[in-house]
Protein backbone atom coordinates (compact mmCIF):
# COMPACT_ATOMS: atom_id res chain seq x y z
CA UNK A 1 0.00 0.00 0.00
CA UNK A 2 1.32 3.51 -1.08
CA UNK A 3 0.93 5.99 1.96
CA UNK A 4 -0.10 9.38 0.64
CA UNK A 5 0.85 13.18 2.44
CA UNK A 6 -2.03 14.33 4.67
CA UNK A 7 -1.23 17.87 3.30
CA UNK A 8 -1.67 16.50 -0.17
CA UNK A 9 -2.66 19.71 -2.21
CA UNK A 10 -6.17 19.80 -4.40
CA UNK A 11 -7.12 16.65 -2.42
CA UNK A 12 -9.60 18.09 -0.43
CA UNK A 13 -9.59 21.32 -1.21
CA UNK A 14 -12.69 23.38 0.43
CA UNK A 15 -15.09 22.60 2.64
CA UNK A 16 -17.81 24.11 -0.38
CA UNK A 17 -18.13 20.24 -1.08
CA UNK A 18 -20.01 19.57 1.59
CA UNK A 19 -23.33 20.95 0.40
CA UNK A 20 -26.01 18.92 0.51
CA UNK A 21 -26.36 17.74 -2.91
CA UNK A 22 -22.83 16.65 -3.35
CA UNK A 23 -23.04 15.16 0.03
CA UNK A 24 -25.91 12.58 -0.77
CA UNK A 25 -24.45 11.75 -4.62
CA UNK A 26 -21.28 11.20 -1.99
CA UNK A 27 -23.33 8.73 0.31
CA UNK A 28 -24.97 6.98 -2.33
CA UNK A 29 -21.89 5.58 -3.68
CA UNK A 30 -22.25 3.47 -0.66
CA UNK A 31 -24.27 0.29 -0.78
CA UNK A 32 -26.25 -0.44 1.68
CA UNK A 33 -29.25 -3.35 2.86
CA UNK A 34 -32.75 -2.02 2.95
CA UNK A 35 -35.41 -3.04 5.94
CA UNK A 36 -38.96 -2.26 6.69
CA UNK A 37 -39.79 -0.70 10.07
CA UNK A 38 -43.04 -1.04 11.22
CA UNK A 39 -45.70 -1.91 13.97
CA UNK A 40 -49.56 -1.76 14.67
CA UNK A 41 -50.46 1.69 15.84
CA UNK A 42 -54.36 2.19 16.23
CA UNK A 43 -55.06 -1.46 14.86
CA UNK A 44 -53.33 -0.22 11.19
CA UNK A 45 -49.58 -1.26 10.14
CA UNK A 46 -47.45 1.64 10.04
CA UNK A 47 -43.82 1.45 8.79
CA UNK A 48 -41.71 2.80 6.92
CA UNK A 49 -38.46 1.34 4.39
CA UNK A 50 -34.78 2.66 5.78
CA UNK A 51 -31.68 2.22 4.30
CA UNK A 52 -29.67 3.33 7.27
CA UNK A 53 -29.80 -0.25 9.31
CA UNK A 54 -26.86 -1.46 11.05
CA UNK A 55 -25.93 -4.06 13.63
CA UNK A 56 -24.69 -2.29 16.81
CA UNK A 57 -24.33 -4.75 19.32
CA UNK A 58 -24.65 -8.25 20.46
CA UNK A 59 -24.59 -7.94 24.29
CA UNK A 60 -26.88 -6.77 24.88
CA UNK A 61 -28.07 -7.22 21.26
CA UNK A 62 -28.90 -3.83 19.22
CA UNK A 63 -29.59 -2.68 15.92
CA UNK A 64 -30.24 1.19 14.55
CA UNK A 65 -31.05 3.08 11.90
CA UNK A 66 -31.43 6.80 11.06
CA UNK A 67 -34.27 8.59 10.28
CA UNK A 68 -35.05 12.26 8.77
CA UNK A 69 -36.32 14.86 11.63
CA UNK A 70 -38.79 15.43 8.78
CA UNK A 71 -40.29 11.84 8.80
CA UNK A 72 -44.63 12.09 9.20
CA UNK A 73 -44.20 8.43 10.33
CA UNK A 74 -41.77 8.68 12.58
CA UNK A 75 -44.17 10.34 15.37
CA UNK A 76 -46.53 7.84 14.92
CA UNK A 77 -43.83 4.37 14.96
CA UNK A 78 -42.37 5.70 17.29
CA UNK A 79 -45.40 5.29 20.33
CA UNK A 80 -45.52 1.08 19.65
CA UNK A 81 -45.21 -0.58 21.74
CA UNK A 82 -43.01 -2.79 19.94
CA UNK A 83 -41.74 -2.36 16.37
CA UNK A 84 -40.78 -5.15 13.50
CA UNK A 85 -37.69 -4.50 11.73
CA UNK A 86 -37.46 -6.68 7.83
CA UNK A 87 -34.12 -7.26 6.20
CA UNK A 88 -35.72 -6.85 2.71
CA UNK A 89 -34.64 -9.65 0.15
CA UNK A 90 -33.47 -8.88 -2.90
CA UNK A 91 -37.59 -9.58 -4.53
CA UNK A 92 -38.65 -6.68 -3.02
CA UNK A 93 -37.77 -3.55 -4.86
CA UNK A 94 -41.62 -2.96 -5.43
CA UNK A 95 -41.94 -3.20 -1.60
CA UNK A 96 -39.59 -0.83 -0.52
CA UNK A 97 -41.04 1.73 -3.13
CA UNK A 98 -44.66 0.93 -1.81
CA UNK A 99 -42.94 1.89 2.12
CA UNK A 100 -41.69 5.16 1.18
CA UNK A 101 -44.57 5.86 -0.84
CA UNK A 102 -48.66 7.13 0.46
CA UNK A 103 -49.37 6.46 4.26
CA UNK A 104 -52.41 4.66 3.23
CA UNK A 105 -50.81 2.23 0.48
CA UNK A 106 -47.89 1.16 2.03
CA UNK A 107 -49.24 -1.96 3.14
CA UNK A 108 -51.37 -2.93 0.61
CA UNK A 109 -51.29 -6.38 -0.89
CA UNK A 110 -48.26 -7.51 1.43
CA UNK A 111 -47.89 -10.55 3.42
CA UNK A 112 -48.19 -9.44 7.30
CA UNK A 113 -46.78 -10.77 10.17
CA UNK A 114 -47.61 -9.10 13.41
CA UNK A 115 -46.86 -10.18 17.07
CA UNK A 116 -49.48 -9.50 20.04
CA UNK A 117 -46.59 -6.91 21.28
CA UNK A 118 -47.30 -4.65 17.90
CA UNK A 119 -44.26 -5.71 15.97
CA UNK A 120 -45.28 -5.97 12.01
CA UNK A 121 -43.13 -8.26 9.96
CA UNK A 122 -43.10 -8.84 6.22
CA UNK A 123 -43.98 -13.12 5.66
CA UNK A 124 -40.92 -13.21 3.12
CA UNK A 125 -38.31 -10.87 4.40
CA UNK A 126 -34.82 -12.59 4.92
CA UNK A 127 -34.89 -11.63 8.96
CA UNK A 128 -37.01 -10.46 11.08
CA UNK A 129 -36.86 -8.88 14.68
CA UNK A 130 -39.17 -8.05 17.55
CA UNK A 131 -37.50 -4.63 18.99
CA UNK A 132 -38.36 -2.06 21.13
CA UNK A 133 -36.81 1.52 21.09
CA UNK A 134 -33.50 1.38 23.36
CA UNK A 135 -32.64 4.93 22.69
CA UNK A 136 -32.49 7.85 20.11
CA UNK A 137 -29.80 10.19 19.62
CA UNK A 138 -30.12 13.27 18.02
CA UNK A 139 -27.40 13.25 15.01
CA UNK A 140 -28.22 16.61 13.49
CA UNK A 141 -30.84 16.52 10.64
CA UNK A 142 -31.55 12.88 11.93
CA UNK A 143 -32.12 11.06 14.50
CA UNK A 144 -30.33 7.43 15.32
CA UNK A 145 -32.39 5.29 16.75
CA UNK A 146 -31.00 1.95 18.72
CA UNK A 147 -32.96 -1.01 18.94
CA UNK A 148 -33.13 -3.77 21.45
CA UNK A 149 -34.08 -7.27 20.07
CA UNK A 150 -36.40 -9.53 21.89
CA UNK A 151 -36.33 -11.95 19.11
CA UNK A 152 -35.53 -12.77 15.80
CA UNK A 153 -36.27 -15.01 12.54
CA UNK A 154 -34.13 -15.98 9.71
CA UNK A 155 -34.96 -17.25 6.48
CA UNK A 156 -32.65 -19.30 4.06
CA UNK A 157 -31.06 -18.91 0.61
CA UNK A 158 -31.50 -15.37 -0.69
CA UNK A 159 -30.04 -12.11 -1.23
CA UNK A 160 -30.40 -8.96 -0.01
CA UNK A 161 -32.10 -5.86 -1.62
CA UNK A 162 -29.10 -3.11 -2.07
CA UNK A 163 -29.66 0.67 -2.25
CA UNK A 164 -27.19 2.18 -4.12
CA UNK A 165 -26.89 5.49 -6.17
CA UNK A 166 -30.46 5.82 -5.41
CA UNK A 167 -31.29 2.63 -6.89
CA UNK A 168 -32.25 -0.24 -5.68
CA UNK A 169 -30.52 -3.49 -6.67
CA UNK A 170 -29.65 -6.98 -6.68
CA UNK A 171 -26.40 -8.48 -5.43
CA UNK A 172 -24.29 -9.93 -8.07
CA UNK A 173 -22.41 -13.39 -7.24
CA UNK A 174 -20.16 -14.90 -9.18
Amino acid sequence: MTAVAASAPGRFPTNQDLDPDRLREAFGTFPSGVVAVAATVDDLPVGLAASSFTSVSLDPPLVSFSIANTSKTWPDLRTATHLGVTILADHHGVVARQLAGPVERRFEGLDLVATAEGAVTLADGLASFDTTIHEEVAAGDHTIVLLRLHAVQRAEATSPLVFHGSVFRRLMVD
